[in-house]
C-alpha cells in the first residue's frame, strides 16, 4: 500500500503525532541531546554526526520517501499546541502481500518519560496500523531488562512472543531482546508474562 503524498496526522487527547520536518531541528537536537544518558543503554550506539543538521535532513528526506514508497511511517510525538516534542515512533519494515506486518520503535525524552505518553502514542498508531493501513500484525522488540517498555507494550495489548538472540546492536553490543506483537484479530486471550 503506497501512502504517496497524503498528510499524515494522529491526533490523541494529548498529542499530535506527524512525519518529522526541517523545521524540527531544534527541539529533536535538544531533546534528544538532554536525553542521551537516558536513552543510551536502549539504543544502538549513535553515529559522531547524530545529532548534526546534515543528519537531520537526511533523516527528514528518509521519512518521506519512506512514507511515499509505503516502506514506513515515521512520527514525532508533540503535545497538541505543537510546542513541545516529546519523542518518536516508527511504524517500520512494512511487509505487504500474505504478511501483512510491520515493526514498531520507539522512544520518549526523559522529561516526559512515565506520563502515559508512549501508551497513547501505541494505542493511537496501532488503531491507525490496522484500520489505515490494513496491516494484521505490529511487532515490537526491547531489551529484557527495560522493565518500561515491556509495561507499555503489555498495557498496550502486544503479548510476549519469546527471546530474539543477538537481535540488535545496543549500546555497542550485540544484545538478545525479548519480542511482542499486537494482532488484529488476536484470539490468544490475556498472557502474564513474567519480568
Amino acid at each position: 500500500m503506497r501512502l504517496g503524498r497524503r498528510k499524515i496526522k494522529i491526533d490523541t487527547p494529548r498529542m499530535i503525532l506527524r512525519p518529522p520536518a526541517h523545521g524540527d531541528f531544534k527541539p529533536w537536537t535538544l531533546l534528544r541531546q538532554e536525553s542521551r544518558a537516558f536513552l543510551a543503554p536502549w539504543e544502538p550506539t549513535w553515529a559522531r554526526d547524530h545529532l548534526t543538521r546534515k543528519s537531520f535532513t537526511n533523516r527528514v528526506y528518509w521519512a518521506q520517501r519512506a512514507i511515499t514508497n509505503g516502506s514506513a511511517v515515521p512520527l514525532f510525538l508533540f503535545t497538541r499546541d505543537e510546542e513541545s516534542l516529546l519523542g518518536a515512533i516508527t511504524l517500520d519494515n512494512m511487509r505487504r502481500g500474505p504478511a501483512q506486518s510491520c515493526t514498531l520503535g520507539y522512544w520518549i525524552g526523559q522529561p516526559y518519560a512515565r506520563q502515559g505518553y508512549m501508551r497513547e502514542a501505541l494505542d493511537a498508531v496501532v488503531h491507525y496500523g490496522f484500520t489505515q493501513l490494513d496491516l494484521s500484525r505490529l511487532e515490537a522488540a526491547c531489551l529484557p531488562e527495560n522493565a518500561a517498555s515491556r509495561g507499555v507494550l503489555e498495557k498496550a495489548g502486544f503479548k510476549y512472543e519469546g527471546v530474539a538472540q543477538s537481535y540488535l546492536q545496543i549500546d555497542g553490543r550485540w544484545r538478545n531482546h525479548v519480542l511482542y506483537a499486537n494482532l488484529r484479530s488476536d484470539r490468544r486471550g490475556r498472557t502474564e508474562v513474567g519480568a
